[in-house]
């Protein structure tokens, strides 16, 4: 069986393996722990009555959890802290991060953070922003005039 041969494929797929290496080596050596350093990962939906705001924060204790709301903008600050005693020398890996986080959030509506409730479980960080009065749906019954 005769194959045609395209000298380009081969190019193109040295070119690619160059790339990821050049980018994996270079550009974002740290891979996970650069995505943690700019903070934990945050999913944020709304109800009809509140922004509801979901941080994972594996490591972090309570405590160590600050949250402010200024008008609009949410900050959520915090540090994971190193707990075991082992010498540099005697790691063969470390991936994971420590130190302080601090990451803010353009809110998408007035919120009350007077009422706001935060629950942490099992390293995720629930935070519960009510609506403010003003921005709740309101329904507008139409009536027909006899």
């Amino acid at each position: 069986m005769l194959m045609r041969w395209e000298p380009f494929r081969e190019l193109v797929s040295l070119r690619e393996a160059m790339d990821r290496l050049f980018e994996e080596s270079f550009v974002r050596p740290w891979g996970a722990l650069t995505r943690w350093a700019e903070g934990p990962a945050v999913d944020m939906y709304e109800t009809d009555d509140a922004v509801v705001v979901k941080a994972a924060l594996p490591g972090v204790k309570p405590e160590d959890v600050e949250i402010s709301v200024t008008g609009d903008t949410l900050t959520l600050r915090g540090e994971v802290k190193r707990e075991e005693k082992v010498r540099e020398e005697n790691y063969v890996r470390r991936e994971r991060y420590y130190g302080s986080f601090c990451r803010s959030f353009l809110l998408p509506t007035r919120v009350v953070a007077d009422d706001a409730e935060a629950v942490f479980e099992n390293g995720v960080l629930t935070l519960t922003l009510p609506k403010a009065q003003e921005v709740k749906p309101k329904t507008i019954k139409v009536k027909a005039k006899k």
